[in-house]
């Protein structure tokens, strides 16, 4: 007994022994020793050896800047920095910030989800090494896989099913190398697609993948307008994308609107300012369907119904516009509406007397002026001299004249002062006529006659009427002018659109809280010079209908003279999107400083095309229209999207059915000996048809895309609209569609059969976890994680620019992603040196905004010269066309220097401002060092590591170096005729260095790339620039815009803000017919997929810590009055379905959600919790998998001033909400195959 419990219990000896016995010292107290010795453990908790600044790059908008601390090499936790400085001595701090999501990233780091080592299909290894072993050569051994269906198939059908295997990051360079240059070989370097979203919060990891891509000629994808994070309407408005105050502006507003945007949640680290406004007294209303975490902090909350948000928007901009236009007259609005906005200029009318349809702006040139671009330039009615003038600012003054591109009122030609008049009632011999305005909410379109004002102008074409916008915009809101015609008596007018009471009947909002809302909301701006603002959220954006809801809602900010003004405005966040050193990023993404134009592609379009949408179209542009303007516009949305690639609105990748080098080749050996012949040959056979644009036949095995590598996304388990088709078409797996092919099909284009196995060669996915578009790729290749690497942050929400610091190294075999594509560039170049060599590519790109292409296509109108309207020219009526020469064997020193594109005149710059990097070049030699290699780059600027590129876009950039910010305003005052040199000298010394901003958050300095204006004690708010320096928007009239005159647009009956209801889906076959059984207990529901709570997207979704904060898994949110009557209860499993596919997950029963809608938060990982649907026999799928890409046409239009394309700046938005589910209990639950 004694030997055995004794020994047993030296533990507690040795534990009594520290905590130490008492000694007496002779006196009365005694003295104990030890007992502290517990303490030891918490400090061994809270020690580190090291700490790094860094972020997440997760498209969190915080772009929190956060402390990473490690101890013994292991990154161990994370917390926020706080040393930003105070934006005003008045203001709140920007801390606190971070979130719960944030806190928890260094959990990914060590975590079962690390992707450790390069892994590939053990079915596409087999065939590789086979391959490889036979020929010897990596090129030909793909083009024997590739080329035998059957080899293609069996590792094509395995996608999503697991059987990985690790292999060397050797080997797997080499087959993706080896895969790009036998397709650039074979079908051209258009065929090869790279896609990761999001610049801005990790721009170095963006640019690593789209340098490489854009050395070779590959086509990089658009993220924003797919995302549908993309508002059209802001370029619609103002010719600017998401140009929005920072967070710290809220405290200066005295009225919010908070619509759609669920900022405690969605804005964590900025909701603070949300609340201290409201409690130093800002106002605020609230719109949103459901109790969300923002509603609690408002005075109103305003429950629309979802989708009808335009009906509430034009309520309110009803009363503002008669109650503060018509009834009394507020002369801040109208001084804002007059210098500010195209309410003054003038519309012709079409058609017949009292029959009236708006038409197009007057241009100079109808006036008989002529000059410089006079077709490009509205027309006012002055009333000094009561007739017409032409104001400065028009977009025609922005190209082939230099100084009259300002907002200076005057007329262009005498420079004189200018009264335009807004009322075209006040001009002398006015008139009124009736006029047809478009109404889309009694079931289908119809019109509605209102009375107008005109004159009568002497044009080229003879007498013709004409009106101003500030007349049409009356006319379309039915406000009562005297004059009879189909008004509203008062604000209980149901019956007339626009009405408080119309609205109430659509969208649930009582008549008098939209009454009230839009009084508080414009009598503050009036009394404080427009510090009113409307907060919004991606939720309303996701609407097929987006732009006009859009244009509904900022009808207010702009009438009440909000925009660019400090606590005014629209506030729009969604993704992290701001890439405040945007020239310099631009230039080493884009590898502008060694080859010409990229290949930017608008992604949902690629997308629409790529997984065959098209073939299941249900929408029929026709009956979209409203009377009389049918017609206008092909009714297959495909067809629209075919018009606008071959006139050059939208680009196309693939180019051509043919190989863009071959037919560079074949020119040459047709005697083309310049670049300019070589595109005369291209023409020719364009226009005789020997040669065939890709889109013209979109679904040829040859015009299809062949390889694409994502990094740092994850499209199919988060963005993907159309998940199953993307399963079906592009990767050729196994997928849920359940509906048929559409009997509409297009007119435009060869409808082709559907390809008998997938699209795709290859899919190369790179990433730090296993995310459910790993688990369908081919390759995966493992990543470094955020607190691993160097690299750059910046948001709309703050104006500082934060770094990413290594805090430790990458573990196991992860790289950056510099590193990467560097190892593939490296591999890519010895291949290419012997299959390839130096080839000239010929490359076609869009009518770009901010360039001379968006006045190609003059007075909106459709000229195609496919059906002999017009000559194909490009740059004009057809994408321009450039011949770039390919040096394929040079890809990996290019790659890794800063080439000298940059020291040309105009070698620096974006959105029109143009200037040398020539000092910045030399500077970043001694900076980074010079290559000293022999070849294409020996003498340039080392880029070869994630570092070097981080100072070189910091150096090359005016909102980082103060000295380029100066010489970037040059170009701008020539232009415009300004003194703006003021703006940017105060920066002048300031130098943002990588080292300097980890050191503490640098403040973006000033810049002509973005509209706003900021300084040490002034907050960032867009389009300061214009309202207070009088630079022009870039829009067609310089100003504001309410109307939009294309053909198109007029066409849609979208001229003007209108409302337009949801698509009607669950009647035209989402939820209907034999392939969507349904039961009579059966919910059928809208579905709507707001932002999660636990996580950013699909990021975190996965992470233990934010699962067990949340139920974890699949959910599916349901009314509980619905789920009753389905007899559902909380926690209990679901199929959700429609003609799309599958999702399963648990029903999580709340009153909170309102009835007729299903929320699946966005957005859930495929293969976490995910078990077998008894209607598919697959796996549940995710939330996308119940949705399909819809295209809309206005969204297309290109080569006309803001209405005109840029990569992620304008183009068709992958809208989502619109969709319709049906929901069932699953009954037994199954999650194993066998």
């Amino acid at each position: 007994m004694r030997s055995t419990l004794f020994p047993k219990l030296r533990y507690f000896k040795e534990r009594l022994s520290e905590m130490g016995g008492e000694l007496f010292s002779g006196s009365e107290y005694s003295e104990r020793q030890g007992g502290r010795s517990w303490e030891d453990y918490y400090r061994r908790r809270w020690q580190y050896d090291k700490v790094a600044r860094s972020t997440h790059g997760v498209n969190c908008t915080g772009s929190c800047s956060f402390d990473v601390f490690v101890k013994d090499g292991i990154i161990v936790w994370e917390a926020q920095k706080t040393d930003y400085p105070t934006p005003h001595p008045d203001f709140p701090d920007y801390e606190p910030r971070g979130c719960p999501r944030g806190i928890s990233a260094s959990w990914y780091v060590y975590s079962p989800l690390r992707v450790r080592h390069p892994l590939i299909r053990g079915k596409l290894l087999e065939f590789w090494r086979a391959a490889l072993q036979e020929h010897g050569d990596p090129v030909e051994a793909w083009a024997s896989i590739v080329n035998d269906p059957v080899k293609r198939g069996a590792y094509q059908r395995a996608r999503g099913k697991g059987g990985f295997v690790r292999w060397t990051w050797d080997e797997a360079a080499e087959m993706f190398a080896a895969s790009m240059v036998h397709t650039i070989r074979r079908y051209g370097p258009d065929r090869i697609f790279g896609f990761t979203p999001l610049p801005a919060m990790s721009m170095v990891s963006f640019a690593s993948g789209a340098r490489f891509f854009s050395l070779i000629g590959g086509s990089m994808i658009s993220f924003y307008d797919w995302y549908c994070d993309l508002p059209p309407a802001s370029p619609q408005i103002w010719g600017e994308q998401t140009d929005v105050p920072e967070s710290a502006d809220w405290y200066n507003a005295g009225y919010i609107i908070a619509w759609g945007s669920n900022l405690p949640q969605t804005r964590t680290p900025d909701a603070h300012f949300f609340t201290e406004a409201r409690y130093r007294g800002t106002k605020i209303a609230a719109v949103s369907p459901d109790y969300a975490d923002f509603t609690k902090f408002a005075d109103h909350w305003l429950t629309v119904k979802p989708g009808t948000d335009a009906a509430l928007g034009m309520a309110m901009t009803h009363v503002v516009f008669k109650e503060y236009f018509l009834d009394r007259r507020v002369p801040y609005f109208e001084d804002y509406a007059r210098r500010f906005t195209d309410l003054p200029c003038l519309v012709l009318l079409d058609g017949a007397d009292n029959q009236h349809t708006p038409g197009r702006f007057v241009r100079a040139s109808d006036i008989g002026r002529e000059g410089n671009n006079p077709e490009w330039k509205t027309v006012v009615y002055d009333a000094a001299r009561n007739g017409p003038a032409v104001p400065m600012g028009s977009v025609g003054a922005r190209y082939g004249e230099d100084g009259r591109w300002n907002l200076h009122m005057r007329d262009e030609a005498d420079e004189a002062e200018l009264t335009p008049l807004l009322r075209m009632e006040e001009a002398p011999g006015a008139r009124w006529t009736m006029v047809a305005f478009p109404v889309f909410d009694a079931g289908k379109p119809s019109v509605k006659l209102r009375p107008v004002p005109y004159v009568t102008l002497r044009t080229a074409e003879g007498p013709r009427r004409a009106t101003t916008v500030f007349e049409l915009l009356a006319g379309s809101l039915g406000v009562d002018r005297g004059h009879g015609g189909d008004v509203a008596r008062d604000y209980d007018d149901a019956g007339v659109n626009c009405t408080p009471a119309w609205q109430e009947a659509l969208t649930g909002v009582p008549r008098e809280q939209v009454i009230q809302v839009a009084r508080g909301f414009a009598d503050n701006a009036a009394a404080t010079d427009g510090r009113s603002m409307i907060v919004m959220g991606a939720g309303i954006n996701h609407w097929y209908n987006n732009d006009v809801i859009y244009r509904s809602i900022l009808s207010l900010t702009t009438l009440c003279g909000c925009q660019g003004v400090n606590g005014g405005g629209w506030a729009h966040y969604v993704g992290q999107e701001k890439v405040r050193p945007l020239s310099g990023w631009t230039t080493v993404t884009m590898a502008g400083d060694w080859t010409g134009p990229p290949r930017l592609q608008n992604g949902t379009s690629f997308y629409y095309f790529a997984i065959d949408a098209w073939r299941y179209e249900l929408l029929n542009m026709g009956r979209m229209c409203p009377p009389g303007q049918e017609g206008v516009l092909p009714d297959h949305p495909a067809d629209c999207n075919a018009v606008a690639a071959r006139l050059g609105w939208l680009p196309f990748y693939p180019q051509f059915q043919e190989n863009s080098l071959e037919i560079c080749r074949k020119a040459e050996a047709d005697g083309a000996t310049s670049d300019e012949e070589i595109i005369r040959h291209a023409v020719a056979r364009l226009k005789s048809g020997d040669l065939r644009m890709a889109v013209e036949a979109p679904s040829h095995e040859d015009n299809v895309p062949r390889i694409m590598c994502f990094w740092r996304t994850n499209p199919l388990g988060s963005n993907v609209k159309g998940h199953e088709y993307f399963l079906r078409h592009l990767l050729g797996t196994e997928n849920a569609v359940r509906g048929g092919e559409s009997p509409q099909q297009p007119s435009e284009f060869q409808c082709d059969p559907p390809m008998e196995q997938g699209k795709l060669d290859l899919m190369v996915v790179s990433e730090f976890r296993m995310s459910t578009s790993c688990v369908y790729a081919d390759m995966v290749l493992p990543a470094a994680h955020w607190y691993e690497i160097n690299d750059l942050s910046s948001t709309d929400m703050h104006p500082f620019i934060h770094p990413f610091t290594p805090a430790a190294d990458p573990p196991w075999e992860a790289r950056n992603n510099w590193e990467q594509f560097r190892t593939v560039a490296e591999v890519f170049s010895r291949l290419a040196e012997k299959h390839l060599g130096t080839r000239k590519d010929l490359v076609a790109t869009p009518l770009l905004h901010d360039s001379p292409g968006e006045i190609a296509q003059p007075l909106g109108q459709v000229r195609d010269w496919r059906t002999g309207e017009v000559e194909p020219v490009p740059g004009k009526t057809m994408p321009g066309l450039h011949v770039v020469e390919r040096r394929y064997a040079d890809v990996l020193k290019m790659y890794t220097s800063l080439g000298p594109n940059i020291r040309r005149p105009e070698g620096m710059g974006v959105k029109g401002a143009k200037w040398s990097g020539a000092i910045e070049h030399d500077l970043l030699k001694a900076r980074l060092g010079t290559v000293r290699e022999e070849g294409v780059s020996k003498g340039m600027p080392r880029l070869d590591t994630d570092r070097a590129a981080c100072d070189a876009i910091l150096c090359l950039s005016p909102e980082s170096n103060g000295t380029v910010s100066v010489r970037s305003w040059t170009s701008v005052e020539k232009r415009t005729g300004l003194s703006l040199k003021d703006i940017s000298a105060p920066s002048e010394g300031i130098d943002h260095t990588f080292e300097s901003i980890t050191a503490r958050p640098g403040r973006a300095l000033n810049s002509p790339n973005w509209s706003g204006l900021k300084g040490e004690q002034v907050t960032y708010t867009s389009f300061a620039q214009n309202v207070q320096r009088l630079l022009p928007f870039h829009t067609l009239s310089g100003r504001q815009h309410f109307y939009l005159d294309h053909q198109w647009m007029r066409g849609l009956g979208e001229s003007l803000p209108v409302f337009r209801p949801p698509l009607p889906l669950a009647t035209l076959g989402e939820v209907t017919g034999d392939a969507v059984p349904r039961k009579d207990t059966d919910l059928v529901l809208n579905l709507l997929t707001p932002h999660s709570k636990w996580s950013i997207h699909s990021t975190y979704s996965d992470n233990l810590i934010m699962r067990t904060l949340s139920r974890g898994g699949g959910e599916i949110w349901l009314n509980d009055e619905d789920a009753a009557q389905a007899g559902i209860a909380d926690n209990e499993w679901l199929e959700c379905f429609n003609a799309n596919g599958v999702f399963m997950g648990r029903a999580l029963v709340s009153y909170r959600i309102p009835r007729g809608r299903a929320f699946i938060y966005h957005a859930q990982e495929r293969h976490v919790d995910t078990p077998l649907s008894p209607l598919s026999g697959q796996r549940g799928g995710t939330h996308n998998s119940l949705t399909r890409p819809f295209i809309k046409p206005t969204q297309m239009i290109g080569g006309y001033g803001q209405l005109s394309y840029s990569f992620n700046y304008y183009g068709p938005t992958g809208c989502q909400r619109d969709e319709y589910i049906v929901v069932r209990k699953a009954g037994e639950v199954i999650f194993h195959e066998d």
